[in-house]
């Protein structure tokens, strides 16, 4: 309960919201590596990114066009923790720990090698959270070729439209209506004014099937809005690989639309979880 409070606290409003109409993808499992996007390297040309004017480059990856839907996650977990079921739909209630144990589980299922080592006896050093009761030590094979949560830096740079960027302040538009799910348009009806949890509840507002609004400039759906994602960093900052929080990307359902704008950071514990969490993938070229 203190986790799905933490998550409406952090919710934010502004601005509005609608919808367009694109048939949801299916979860083959056939097509994965179809559900991937290579990401061409480079420096940030997104002019609104948070590293626009830094000299930060990012290395060329794979990105996955979707978040995890719940088809996916079940084909590999077993169980469905979503607060909103439904195959199509983002897996959701997935804390920081959830995500990396998948990736490595996917990863082995698909005869990729494991990106991350984890250690579920070892308490994480780098961990200074006073709430967060798993704090496992995970640590990366950076030459595997498993999945993977993406790095901040790497996820505002897909997110921005990387070296096809327009320079969108949302994935894919300056129209949060074409690209965002969020408070405003995730429900029955249109909601206005300001962030209010009673009128979002009452509209029945949730989750969206992956894939509805307008992809990007790089073909990636849902990076502006319907569930946060989890990025592999610590938000305190990432040059010490210490913190209490883990970055969260894009904004969700609950939150206000300047949540999901490219540029803002959002942070969770990594043991927190909450009906707008979740996460995609990515892996090394």
């Amino acid at each position: 309960m203190r986790k799905l409070f933490i998550v409406l606290l952090l919710a934010q409003a502004v601005v509005v919201s609608a919808c367009s109409q694109v048939q949801p993808v299916t979860n083959d499992k056939s097509d994965s590596q179809d559900r991937f996007v290579f990401v061409q390297g480079g420096t940030f040309t997104n002019t609104k990114s948070n590293y626009n004017e830094t000299n930060e480059t990012v290395s060329s990856f794979y990105m996955s066009k979707y978040e995890v839907t719940q088809q996916e996650w079940v084909a590999i977990m077993g169980s469905n923790p979503s607060s909103f079921q439904g195959e199509d739909l983002p897996v959701d209630m997935v804390s920081w720990y959830d995500a990396v144990e998948y990736s490595n589980l996917r990863s082995i299922q698909e005869g990729l090698q494991p990106y991350y080592n984890i250690d579920k006896n070892k308490q994480d050093p780098d961990n200074i959270s006073e709430y967060d009761s798993v704090q496992w030590t995970v640590t990366i094979n950076e030459e595997a070729n498993g999945y993977r949560l993406p790095t901040e830096a790497e996820w505002e740079y897909a997110a921005g439209g990387g070296q096809s960027s327009n320079s969108y302040t949302y994935s894919g538009s300056n129209d949060a209506d074409e690209v965002a799910w969020n408070w405003r348009n995730a429900g029955e009806e249109y909601l206005s004014g300001d962030w209010n949890w009673p009128m979002i509840e009452n509209n029945k507002n949730q989750t969206k099937p992956v894939g509805l609004m307008k992809p990007n400039e790089l073909g990636l759906y849902d990076m502006s809005g319907n569930v946060r994602e989890w990025c592999w960093d610590w938000y305190e900052d990432a040059e010490t690989d210490s913190g209490a929080f883990r970055v969260v990307r894009g904004g969700g359902w609950i939150g206000g639309v300047n949540s999901t704008e490219v540029a803002f950071r959002g942070k969770f514990e990594a043991n927190g979880y909450g009906p707008d969490q979740g996460f995609r993938l990515a892996r090394n070229e």
